[in-house]
């Protein structure tokens, strides 16, 4: 299983119980991102290489397929 398949089985998971106490999907997804964000500070990164992790995500939005992150 990739590491994008377990997340993606977490999120499914964390969206159906926010389902159950009236929690949108919106305020789901904001939470997840200040996760992201929180474990991205955790492992030391600058504020500037988190933003610029946060606009190449923007930059490449893709319907269809799930953000690879590639680093240097």
């Amino acid at each position: 299983m990739s590491a994008h398949e377990m997340v993606s089985r977490h999120v499914q998971a964390a969206l159906a119980e926010a389902a159950k106490q009236s929690i949108s999907e919106d305020v789901v997804a904001r939470c997840f991102l200040s996760e992201a964000i929180r474990l991205f500070k955790a492992a030391a990164r600058s504020n500037d290489d988190i933003a610029a992790e946060l606009t190449a995500a923007a930059d490449n939005l893709d319907d269809d397929t799930p953000l690879v992150f590639m680093r240097p």
